[in-house]
């Protein structure tokens, strides 16, 4: 039976006088485009779209990003309603501890941390060999990947531990030229279509199939980071309207762009041969078929994939920075980790990610050396191995998330209507539910053969093994130290009723 614990209704900007994060730093616009860029469109065109249709060898790859999109549109119903009631950093660690209990909320935030931490270290992989082949089609000289790996890292590193705004307005200017070649790649390829303007891609029977698994499995990739809106809840100007709004915004602006590229991709490419095409050039057919029609755009194509992932890293980086800050601030992990600056960003965090980011990439330079993988090496491993568990961890969050807000929204006796307090979390869960299974269950697939047997059962063991070492120490904590046990929902910065 899940424990509840009684509430001091907060509306400051301190919790008896634990650390905050600077408030007011961020708006409706900024929090939708660092959510965005956790997603990396021009990333999502380039990688997911053309994986969706080799691996899965269907057209459907467009109803798989709107049906995700409904399942998280009806989770961002609850899980915005929260967001307005109970604002901290740790938005995991918040709203399961709260709807769940606190051993269950603890095992929460460190298993966000980890994934969190997993995902934004893995993109290291791909931006090393992205910035790598770009600088060497350019230039001719043959880079590293984790020379050009290092130079993302610093730029990051420098943005973390600066205020968030400053941050926000470098993703947003990112984003939006992200979108902007995407847009001009589509609009390229309905006007280029070799097999006419037709429907195929949007019809059931390319979804509806034995092929959906990996379809959604595949396309969920598109959508992590969706639920980081909440992380940023404490530094946002209006907390009640602006997460909730934000939320809606990138979930439905994702769903519908990321489909109606995906549609427009198949179109461009011809619908009888993208999944060949995608199959022969995976990632790189994009810009082999960008570079046959418009060399220039091919090559600011190349340029803003790159800084695609920039941006995706400081989203990833920003989250986990904020993890820790809020794991600290609860006693959960040492104390030093909630120190922030005087410019009000998570510091002690954002070091904390840098120096675990520098550490595993420099393990996996020194392990590639000599590699068979050849230059393919940071994207095969550090890349596939860590964003996939990644997600998979993410998503099993996110349906116990989807459980949390169902038992919380029990409790309210706000007036809230039967959709919002029951029919929207319970679906969300289920569906967030059926897409975890299915990554599980296709994680061959997702790895691709990337590496040893083992790692199918390896990679996700390490998440499953996180949340249930997290829970124990969560039993831990309640013995041997009772009193910042029992004092941690009041680090839940909630606005009263």
């Amino acid at each position: 039976m899940a424990e509840h614990t009684t509430h001091r209704s907060i509306t400051g900007d301190d919790t008896a006088g634990a650390p905050a994060l600077r408030r007011g730093r961020l708006s409706t616009a900024s929090l939708v485009f660092i959510i965005i860029a956790a997603s990396a469109p021009l990333t999502v065109l380039a990688g997911g779209i053309p994986t969706a249709f080799s691996v899965s060898g269907l057209l459907g790859a467009p109803l798989a990003y709107v049906a995700l999109g409904v399942i998280l549109v009806l989770f961002a119903v609850g899980y915005g309603r929260m967001s307005s009631r109970i604002q901290n950093s740790g938005a995991f660690y918040a709203y399961i501890s709260e709807g769940l209990g606190n051993r269950q909320g603890i095992a929460a935030a460190i298993l966000a941390l980890v994934s969190y931490n997993m995902m934004q270290i893995g993109l290291y992989g791909m931006f090393g060999f992205s910035a790598a082949a770009a600088v060497s089609g350019w230039t001719g000289l043959d880079v590293p990947w984790w020379v050009a790996g290092a130079t993302g890292w610093v730029i990051v590193a420098v943005l973390g531990v600066n205020k968030i705004d400053l941050s926000a307005k470098v993703i947003g200017v990112l984003v939006v030229l992200e979108f902007l070649v995407v847009i001009a790649v589509s609009g390229l390829s309905l006007g280029h279509a070799p097999e006419g303007i037709t429907a195929q891609g949007l019809l059931p029977d390319q979804f509806f199939t034995a092929g959906i698994g990996v379809l959604l499995a595949f396309s969920i990739a598109a959508f992590m980071g969706f639920e980081s809106g909440a992380i940023y809840s404490e530094e946002t100007r209006d907390p009640e309207r602006t997460v909730p709004r934000a939320t809606y915004i990138a979930v439905g602006v994702i769903a519908v762009f990321y489909a109606f590229s995906a549609w427009a991709l198949a179109t461009g490419v011809g619908p009888g041969k993208v999944i060949e095409e995608a199959t022969t050039y995976g990632p790189d057919l994009v810009f082999v078929w960008l570079a046959e029609r418009s060399p220039v755009l091919s090559d600011i194509a190349t340029v803003l994939f790159v800084t695609s992932l920039i941006a995706a890293l400081l989203a990833f980086h920003n989250a986990a920075a904020r993890y820790f800050f809020s794991l600290g601030r609860a006693g959960v992990i040492p104390r030093v980790f909630a120190r922030s600056g005087t410019n009000g960003a998570p510091v002690a965090g954002s070091l904390t990610q840098s120096a675990l980011s520098l550490l595993v990439v420099a393990v996996f330079a020194v392990a590639g050396l000599g590699s068979d993988l050849g230059d393919l090496y940071p994207v095969l491993t550090l890349f596939t191995w860590l964003t996939n568990a990644a997600a998979f961890g993410l998503v099993f969050l996110l349906t116990v998330t989807g459980v949390a807000i169902l038992v919380w929204s029990s409790r309210q006796k706000d007036g809230a209507g039967v959709f919002t307090r029951v029919v929207a979390p319970l679906v969300s869960s289920i569906g967030l539910a059926v897409v975890a299974v299915l990554i599980l269950a296709n994680f061959d697939l997702m790895i691709d053969g990337a590496g040893p047997e083992w790692l199918v059962y390896v990679m996700p063991g390490v998440i499953i093994a996180t949340g249930l070492g997290s829970l124990v120490w969560g039993e831990v904590l309640r013995r041997i130290r009772p009193a910042t046990y029992a004092a941690l929902q009041d680090n839940l910065d909630q606005v009263p009723d």
